[in-house]
């Protein structure tokens, strides 16, 4: 934790009206991007996938771009849509 603690303050003066954003940054500038780039874009690809093979592509990946993998189990629990099957009518 002391490690940490010295890299986001690293180059911050702690009485600088600023400092909170240095550090913030510098803990973003920390962080692995572009693996949770790929990792992203594997859950979307799978998302699309299971919402493809549950005939509901575009919520599959709503799905899995809002709850990530937990996405997919919602997409796997709801049922699949019937074919040929109407949405109720309105009411006037």
């Amino acid at each position: 934790m002391d490690e940490l603690l010295a890299k986001a303050t690293q180059g911050v003066d702690p009485d600088a009206p600023g400092a909170f954003w240095h550090i913030f940054l510098n803990l973003l500038n920390m962080l692995p991007w572009a693996a949770m780039f790929w990792w992203n874009v594997l859950f979307i690809a799978v998302g699309a996938l299971l919402g493809w093979w549950r005939g509901r592509t575009a919520e599959g990946i709503v799905w899995a771009v809002v709850l990530g993998p937990i996405g997919w189990i919602v997409i796997l629990l709801k049922p699949r849509p019937r074919p040929g099957a109407q949405p109720p009518p309105l009411r006037h």
